[in-house]
C-alpha cells in the first residue's frame, strides 16, 4: 500500500494516496462496466442482439432517448 507523509507544521500532505499500478484493476473493471452499459443501451437490438426478444430493449427505452440513441 501507498504511505502519506503527513507534516503537521505547514498541514502539507506529500506522496500519492493510490499510485496507478494500484488503481489499474478499478479502471479496467470500470471500463468493462461502462463498456456493457453502452451496448445495452445504445446497440441491444436487432441483428446485434445477444438476449433475444425486447425485454432488454423496453428496460433502456427512456435511458436510449436520454442519451440520443436513435431506436424507433
Amino acid at each position: 500500500m501507498s504511505e502519506t507523509l503527513v507534516e503537521r507544521h505547514s498541514g502539507a500532505v506529500a506522496g500519492p494516496i493510490a499510485s496507478p499500478k494500484e488503481l489499474l484493476p478499478y479502471a479496467i473493471f470500470a471500463g468493462v462496466l461502462l463498456a456493457l452499459l453502452v451496448y445495452f443501451v445504445g446497440a441491444e437490438e436487432g441483428a446485434a442482439s445477444l438476449i433475444g426478444g425486447s425485454s432488454v430493449h423496453e428496460f433502456v427505452h427512456d435511458a436510449r432517448h436520454l442519451l440520443g440513441f436513435p431506436c424507433h
